[in-house]
């Protein structure tokens, strides 16, 4: 017989019914949820549909307990009650169940039933019963068991026990003795301490998952605009007793009618994505993972249109939710913190007639002043830069932008007032970075900029991006306006030089705004933000010249990146060319300062101090070039070999004792070394250039990342394929590798590579590559088969077509051979190895790591590559090697 049901939760079944087994009940309960399940995959996706799954779980869950604590013979003086989410009477399909064993005083958990047959005895023994027989029929439960005194002393030690207790409802048992527990908890709850808590665990739990709504695998429960956002909410406010639902607050007058319907819309598509997901998943899964965000976006019903994937169709209306729950999040948390500290009385300061200083905080003067005045809005923004003191928006200010951006039309973009405020936030000493996060959390920045509107919350389906384009625009221009803060100069003393001598730093924000603003409409998306930039110059009045350069930048924020990591600076020509489109110093440090941040601003793991390295030198030798140096290799060769003889000196060196060893190089050797490595080769092989047996040695990278790795051995074509089999073998990651022949026939290869942190042990590890490394050049036969490494989830969702592409230089001596492909353990001996099989000559590698992509370029010779037909040989079996498995 099936309990009823009332708001209370389900009554106790009658006392003479009788009890059904564990079996018959696990029946009951894995068929009733299936049964809901099934009905929820099959009805139309929306949040209704969630909000009554959600709660049908609940109610299932709730009879299906009543029917064990009867069953496990309970004492009367207990109750059961829900607590934590399921206390909201919510679950989710595969969400544990939170319940509290409540007793009465004189059966507490803690005594020890020393007496067989006593009370707690039989207590205990059905407690166990009870908690056994739930997980014999599938329900994944989280139980405690405390008396009303335990309830109210852990709650005060822990924030987390008073927050599921906060939610609790009886589910059956003795009702007076929960009443009872509800009473003393209500009573005892201190409204500012408990809000204190939730904020501080709310920041370290955005912290913990990025403080960003715009992660591209979000959290859709704990992620900053994730449900539980909301939840912390309704938890301040009942805390307050203010009110447990979006309904009593609005009557409290702690939030508008209008607001109570955003919350109640957002938070039902969140409540269906996060049901939706646990169904595909069929396991608790609340992240919006790679793997599974088709899945999701198909369960909705999305198809892939006009070059849009569903999954992106999904996570932009996720990502708009979360936004606006972020935002909602933050008027409300401000208005409960007013209202239980008493600030909203508090004495402001005037700043103007339409602004105030509230305890450092910006308040408008009236809630109607953006109606009055919509000029008043970006207003906002420039006093929220210009007053020192205040360190954010009052939840006034916040609610009164959220209910004003109706009035961002485009008569509203057009006015010349607006357009000339917007220049004066660029053009402010400071406040950049916060001021245009502000602007964009509150909605105003894509209302503006209509531009950037369409790219909030747009995914990049890419392997080197972690955010979304709008955060990796607002990333950017943080890195660029860092560039002109002193105490930021540490970071990038060369781009904080530059920075220093530059006249106009808002030019570089403009351009930083608009570098990938027409991401995602097919095309050419560097040409197609160049044009909105000088659409953006011309409506704001910038001059001809400053708009030519922002629109250049714009243009050709890729190309210094690409040439720096593709091409051979060591040739005068390829220096040549990239001076005559950079045209003029000024134009060439701009770009270099916006290809920093760039990079920099796609994600942790992509810059190195080596792709710096590369950018500095190609910056330094086209600022030669433009200086009306006419390029002479042999001079610079040169000054090369001067500073490399001193530094020679400096480490007690007989002179003339280079000359063995530069005798056998030529002057590819010294265009492409500085003269440090020149000089460090020199004294690793001073008596040892006619060696037989391979010389490995190793130090720490001058860049100050990694190990710089040289090999000198009698050339043969595997050794570049041993080396690399090596290096993947021993966990290395190879960043770049110059490889030389000398005149005499042997090989001068200079490797940099990464490990794992080389603080503690670096001397061990320089000795164990000496060693090893020489043992793998020594070794031989056939090289062994290269292993097929794991793909990771990112490359599996997003995988890269593999791409090669074979082309001679000008004089068609030498190829240039560029691969495009994900990245794997074993890629480059795999390369590698399919080089020495044709006897391919390796002169230069480079080799580019973005995230999970790797963009490598070899600069090769060889018989092989004379002949069309072994030539198409050697691409298959390149392309073979590098097709993820």
């Amino acid at each position: 017989m099936t309990p009823s049901t009332d708001a209370a939760g389900p009554r106790p079944t009658d006392p003479g019914a009788p009890r059904p087994d564990i079996a018959t009940l696990r029946r009951a309960f894995r068929d009733g949820k299936a049964a809901l399940l099934a009905h929820f995959e099959q009805s139309r996706p929306s949040a209704p549909s969630a909000t009554r799954l959600v709660q049908q779980l609940a109610r299932h869950v709730d009879r299906t307990l009543a029917q064990l604590w009867q069953s496990s013979g309970m004492p009367e003086g207990a109750a059961l009650a829900a607590v934590g989410g399921y206390g909201r009477g919510e679950l989710y399909p595969h969400s544990d169940v939170d319940v509290l064993v409540l007793l009465p005083d004189g059966l507490s958990a803690s005594a020890e039933p020393v007496i067989p047959g006593s009370p707690a005895a039989d207590t205990a023994r059905a407690i166990e019963a009870f908690i056994t027989a739930c997980w014999d029929i599938g329900l994944e439960i989280g139980s405690s068991v405390r008396t009303v005194g335990e309830c109210l002393e852990e709650g005060q030690r822990d924030v987390t026990v008073q927050t599921a207790l906060l939610e609790s409802r009886v589910v059956c048992g003795a009702r007076a003795l929960y009443h009872r527990f509800r009473r003393a908890y209500d009573h005892a709850m201190d409204p500012a301490a408990f809000l204190r808590a939730k904020t501080l665990e709310m920041r370290q739990r955005h912290l913990k998952y990025e403080d960003t709504p715009y992660s591209l695998e979000p959290n859709c429960k704990e992620s900053p605009g994730g449900l539980r956002d909301l939840q912390v909410v309704i938890w301040v406010a009942r805390a307050a007793g203010l009110g447990k639902t979006w309904r009593e607050l609005t009557a409290k007058g702690l939030i508008t009618p209008f607001e109570a319907r955003q919350l109640q819309r957002n938070e039902g598509l969140l409540r269906l994505i996060r049901a939706r997901l646990h169904v595909v998943a069929r396991r608790r899964e609340d992240r919006l993972v790679f793997d599974l965000q088709t899945a999701v976006a198909e369960s909705f019903g999305y198809r892939p249109l006009a070059g849009q994937r569903a999954s992106e169709v999904l996570m932009k209306r996720y990502y708009w939710a979360a936004k606006a729950v972020t935002q909602l999040n933050q008027i409300l948390m401000l208005n409960i913190q007013e209202r239980i500290d008493g600030s909203q009385d508090a004495p402001m300061r005037p700043l103007d007639g339409r602004f105030l200083d509230r305890d450092g905080l910006l308040e408008v003067a009236s809630d109607d002043l953006y109606h009055r005045d919509p000029r008043a809005i970006l207003q906002t923004f420039l006093v929220y830069q210009q007053v020192v003191g205040i360190k954010g928006l009052s939840s006034r200010t916040l609610r009164a932008l959220y209910n004003a951006r109706d009035l961002m039309d485009g008569a509203f973009r057009r006015d010349p007032e607006n357009r000339a405020t917007f220049l004066k936030i660029l053009q402010a000493p400071g406040g950049q970075t916060h001021a245009f996060r502000l602007m964009n959390q509150t909605s105003v920045l894509g209302r503006y900029l209509w531009v950037f509107r369409r790219i909030v919350g747009q995914m990049q389906h890419d392997l080197f991006h972690v955010y979304t384009v709008d955060q990796h625009i607002l990333m950017v221009l943080r890195n660029v306006r860092r560039f002109f803060i002193p105490e930021h100069a540490h970071e990038y003393p060369f781009c904080s030089q530059l920075a220093s001598t530059w006249d106009k730093p808002w030019l570089l924000y403009v351009a930083a705004l608009f570098h990938d603003v027409a991401k995602g409409r097919g095309g050419d998306h560097s040409e197609l933000g160049a044009r909105e930039a000088r659409r953006f110059c011309r409506d704001h009045g910038i001059g001809r010249e400053d708009a030519a350069l922002v629109e250049f930048l714009v243009d050709k924020h890729l190309v210094m990146s690409r040439i720096a990591q593709k091409e051979d600076l060591s040739d005068p020509e390829v220096i040549d060319a990239f001076a005559r489109l950079m045209g003029s110093e000024r134009r060439l440090t701009a770009l270099y300062l916006l290809t920093v941040a760039d990079i920099r601003g796609t994600s942790p793991r992509v810059w190195n101090a080596w792709k710096g390295k590369l950018l500095e030198d190609l910056y330094r030798a086209t600022l030669r070039a433009l200086g009306g140096a006419q390029p002479n290799l042999h001079a610079a060769i040169e000054e090369r070999k001067q500073e490399a003889r001193r530094l020679l000196n400096l480490a007690a060196l007989a002179s003339g004792s280079e000359q063995p060893l530069w005798q056998t190089l030529d002057l590819r050797y010294f265009a492409r070394h500085d003269a440090g490595d020149i000089a460090w080769h020199a004294r690793c092989l001073q008596d040892r250039v006619t060696a037989q047996e391979p010389l490995v040695r190793a130090r720490l990278s001058p860049l100050g990342e990694g190990l710089q790795v040289l090999i000198y051995s009698p050339d043969r074509p595997d050794l570049f394929a041993r080396t690399c089999g090596y290096f993947d073998a021993a966990g290395f990651n190879i960043l770049d590798a110059k490889v030389h022949t000398t005149r005499s026939g042997y090989a001068l290869d200079t490797f940099q590579v990464t490990s794992p942190p080389l603080e503690q042990h670096y001397r061990d590890l320089i000795m164990l590559v000496e060693s090893q490394l020489t043992q793998a050049l020594n070794a031989v036969g056939a090289l062994p088969e290269p292993s097929r490494g794991r793909l990771s989830r990112r490359v599996k969702s997003f995988p890269v077509t593999p791409r090669i592409a074979l082309r001679p230089d000008e004089r068609a001596q030498r190829w240039l051979l560029t691969i495009s492909t994900s990245d794997r353990s074993g890629l480059l001996y795999a390369i590698a190895r399919v080089l020495a099989r044709h006897q391919i000559n390796l002169q230069l590698a480079k080799i580019t790591t973005l995230g999970e992509r790797v963009e490598d370029t070899f600069l090769i010779d060889g018989s092989a590559l004379q002949q069309n037909r072994t030539q198409i040989e050697v691409e298959t079996e390149l392309l073979d090697a590098i097709e993820p498995r």
